[in-house]
């Protein structure tokens, strides 16, 4: 199953796509949405076209988002809001479900602990998708967001398994 991660912003959004199968992660692709310093909708329409795109070129099954955090300056943060909603517009748009997961699940889901740094997170990313290096901060966040999303997904089924299988009978 393919699953697209975005770690939105403004200027730079992350994007990371990877395959999982089971537990078996393989990485496909990342990078970066480079959107400049231009006014917000244009800005937001690249951004638009540009997560359009990496859609219908991957295919993925599932698109997973990073919530929004509040964090001192309220002028960003609602810079971030409007990054997102255009990513998940984006994806609406092609038929994809959005998972959205905050930055301490992430990193939690990750790292193992939900206070990890960027260097953490860049690091444990690298090992899970058995990278020759460490990919780009906000490539390493986006496909930390994917593998967060096959984590949850993968502990749903496995619960969900487990409430209806009780000793070889089904419930």
């Amino acid at each position: 199953m393919l699953i697209l991660g975005i770690d939105p912003g403004s200027r730079i959004t992350g994007f990371g796509v990877i395959n999982a199968v089971g537990q078996q992660l393989e990485y496909v692709s990342s990078g970066c949405i480079r959107l400049g310093d231009g006014a917000m909708p244009e800005r937001l329409g690249k951004l638009f076209d540009s997560i359009t795109e990496l859609i219908e070129q991957y295919s993925p099954q599932q698109f997973a988002i990073e919530q929004a955090f509040m964090g001192r300056n309220a002028d960003s943060a609602l810079k971030l809001g409007q990054a997102r909603g255009v990513a998940m517009v984006a994806a609406v748009q092609q038929q994809l479900e959005i998972a959205e997961y905050a930055p301490r699940t992430i990193k939690q889901a990750v790292v193992g602990k939900g206070s990890a740094s960027k260097e953490q997170v860049q690091i444990m990313v690298r090992q899970l998708l058995k990278l020759p290096g460490n990919p780009q901060a906000d490539a390493a966040d986006a496909l930390a967001i994917a593998i967060c999303h096959s984590h949850t997904r993968n502990s749903l089924v496995h619960q969900a398994g487990m409430r209806s299988f009780a000793r070889g009978r089904l419930r």
